[in-house]
């Protein structure tokens, strides 16, 4: 792995890969049993080894909340300096307020819990995981109660694209401070049933938009990741890409030392039109397994935009 180009601005340390969770797009397909947990020494050793690099620190996994260290790791990266300390989780954990309360004691100050669906049908659906829905919404609530900064995750699916905007009035009415839709990544269990799991990009995006605006006008930060700026015409300032932070991603079988690099190598994949494109210097591309399985005909450059909007494009770099 080539070392990073840019200076790490966020360390991502993956405690395990065990979950309370089996959704049926996960990226990382089998890795539970493959892996297992990272025991307590080990991810100390890893925070250590990342405060060399960072003041900020994502716990993420498989599902970290289902840890029993899990207090005791977080206190461990408060004693040595993070300043940022960020829970990416499911959220059935914090349904349970005592468990927020003891992690914010501990020093974590950011969470991010996942929600991919406005009703319990759907997300406990997508999850696998009867009454995921109701502890996810009860976390957040716990969260926002206590007065901490949340923002969510939900992962765009062949099951909810048509129903974003009902899921961004719910995360609204929730009171979460960001959101961010990700289009689905596949590989693991997406990837297995492509078909089943991953929608067509140019159906998605009227809806992407839609929930969008619904954040917007309620005054949210929104952002959506994985879809190129050909799907994002008006909307092109909240492709997450642009403002991602580089972030060096422990998982203790391997260490991504760029991820942004990650990406751009491994990742994503540009097509025979892209070069054509005024977005192509900046735009990522989308996952190389899209284009794989569904061509490249739905993308589209936008010849005339920097020509139309010179100053609108600088803006953007």
């Amino acid at each position: 792995m080539a070392e990073p180009r840019h200076r790490t601005e966020r360390v991502d340390i993956k405690t395990g890969w065990n979950c309370n969770n089996k959704c049926v797009f996960c990226v990382q397909g089998n890795k539970r049993d493959q892996y297992g947990n990272k025991t307590t020494d080990e991810v100390k050793q890893l925070l250590e080894e990342a405060r060399k690099d960072s003041d900020s620190i994502v716990f993420t996994g498989g599902e970290v909340t289902i840890r029993p260290d899990l207090i005791e790791i977080v206190r461990h990266a408060k004693s040595l300096g993070y300043a940022i300390i960020q829970i990416q989780t499911n959220g059935r954990m914090l349904a349970y307020k005592k468990v927020c309360e003891d992690l914010i004691a501990a020093g974590a100050n950011e969470f991010s819990p996942a929600l991919h669906g406005h009703t319990a049908e759907l997300h406990d659906y997508l999850t696998c995981s009867a009454g995921a829905f109701k502890q996810t919404v009860r976390a957040i609530r716990n969260l926002k109660e206590l007065g901490q900064f949340v923002l969510t995750n939900s992962v765009i699916t062949r099951s909810n694209y048509r129903n974003l905007p009902d899921l961004a009035t719910l995360l609204v009415g929730l009171g979460v401070d960001q959101f961010q839709l990700a289009f689905v990544h596949p590989l693991g269990s997406a990837g297995e049933q492509f078909v089943e799991v991953v929608p067509r990009l140019a159906l998605s995006e009227p809806y992407v938009k839609q929930a969008l605006d619904i954040g917007l006008r309620a005054g949210r930060r929104v952002m959506v990741e994985a879809i190129p700026y050909c799907f994002m015409e008006g909307y092109e300032p909240y492709v997450a890409e642009r403002i991602m932070p580089h972030t060096k991603i422990f998982e203790g079988h391997v260490t991504i030392a760029d991820y942004t690099e990650h990406r751009l190598t491994e990742g994503k994949a540009k097509g025979p039109r892209c070069g054509e494109c005024a977005f192509n210097g900046m735009c990522e591309g989308p996952w190389r397994e899209y284009p794989e399985h569904y061509g490249w005909d739905e993308f589209v450059p936008r010849v005339d935009f920097a020509k139309a909007h010179p100053r609108t494009l600088e803006g953007l770099r």
